[in-house]
């Protein structure tokens, strides 16, 4: 009788671990918020990219406004275009906002940093954010610092 209450009891808290390690796996990977619909999509075009990802989070002023719904290839002139979702919270956004694409902390995540216009007109469903700032890739900066030393120290 005795081992059988030992195996119930270690049976259950087996179970609520693995409950525990899901929910830790949804609260991290963001599923949570995957099925919000109340958003409106955004696009931008970047010379560069660096480590964004599907689902990186669009801030403005530190705050979550949104994600990063799709990255695709112009045709064209053969750049990154970005699509986000924003929520329809921040549905105020001025038409001069810009977008840049910082990390967070010096080997962070990569996320799109939104700063507002002064303008009164406002961006809706399916407009074009012009005024666009690339990503800083750290391996560019190291090569330029290392090879920007003149011959004359030799």
């Amino acid at each position: 009788m005795n081992t059988r209450k030992t195996e119930i009891s270690v049976g259950l808290f087996l179970i609520l671990g693995i409950l525990a390690l899901v929910m830790l796996a949804i609260k991290v990977s963001n599923i949570s918020e995957a099925g919000n619909s109340d958003t409106y999509q955004l696009t931008a075009q970047f010379d560069n990219i660096g480590a964004l990802k599907v689902r990186s989070p669009v801030r403005m002023g530190g705050v979550l406004i949104g994600r990063v719904s799709e990255i695709n290839l112009d045709s064209e002139y053969l750049t990154p275009v970005i699509t986000v979702s924003i929520y329809n919270t921040y549905d105020n956004l001025p038409t001069e906002t810009s977008a840049s694409i910082l990390t967070a902390g010096l080997l962070g995540e990569q996320y799109i940093s939104l700063s507002p216009g002064g303008d009164e007109d406002i961006l809706v469903n399916g407009d074009v954010i012009e005024d666009t700032q690339s990503a800083l890739v750290i391996e560019e900066l190291i090569g330029q610092f290392l090879f920007s030393g003149s011959s004359d120290d030799i």
